[in-house]
């Protein structure tokens, strides 16, 4: 099957689910607000200009899941889901997705956001599979660590290689649509690389090499 890969923030939302989670966090009282809000103002920014240490961040995100149980951080993810994922998604991005499906194409999603924020996200956009960062949970609790490399810049690659050889699935014809200048790597390794409503590092390096650019906003 042809692979159809697909990174998440900025390219199938609108807007970021990661840095929304932390204003989620922020906005219910969850977290130290001040404290936390310029944390998740300082990531974000490093994100977008390239220079994110995903550890140190994965450390910073991940460390409120420590302190609910299963039960509540469900209930905490379904109000999330309605009140700021919801608003993000693109229909251009779902005809996207179904045009894809209806080409008997492979749906996987490549994101650097942990797959606690990601997965049931995936799961609506109806998926194939997720390939996430992965936090770590013991005895049905969060550790506030990561499993294995995170699937970031390089680490997607890595990660999607990793995933490849599993399961036994080729890069032939694969297509990846990202925003993120953050994505070079594996734009890099597939048939088909297309920026979508990309950043402007991307934006330059897409008309330099002519892949398609794309916009799935409204």
């Amino acid at each position: 099957m042809t692979l159809a890969i697909f990174d998440l923030d900025g390219t199938l939302l609108s807007g970021d689910s990661d840095y929304s989670w932390g204003q989620f966090l922020v906005e219910k009282g969850l977290v130290d607000t001040q404290v936390y809000q310029q944390a998740n103002d300082k990531f974000f920014v490093q994100y977008q200009s390239g220079t994110l240490d995903i550890h140190e961040y994965l450390a910073f995100s991940l460390a409120p899941l420590t302190k609910f149980s299963s039960e509540q951080l469900t209930e905490l993810h379904a109000t999330f889901m309605k009140e700021k994922v919801q608003p993000m998604m693109l229909e251009k991005a779902a005809a996207l997705l179904k045009h894809h499906k209806d080409q008997g194409h492979f749906l996987l999603m490549i994101t650097a956001t942990n797959q606690f924020v990601t997965q049931p996200i995936s799961d609506i956009m109806g998926m194939d599979h997720i390939i996430a960062p992965i936090p770590e949970v013991i005895n049905g609790h969060y550790t506030g660590k990561i499993v294995g490399v995170p699937s970031f810049q390089e680490g997607k690659v890595t990660r999607l290689n990793d995933w490849l050889a599993e399961t036994g699935h080729s890069m032939e014809g694969s297509y990846f649509y990202s925003d993120s200048r953050n994505d070079l790597p594996l734009l890099d390794l597939v048939t088909h690389p297309v920026a979508v409503d990309a950043d402007v590092t991307l934006t330059k390096i897409a008309e330099e090499r002519s892949w398609p650019h794309i916009s799935l906003r409204d």
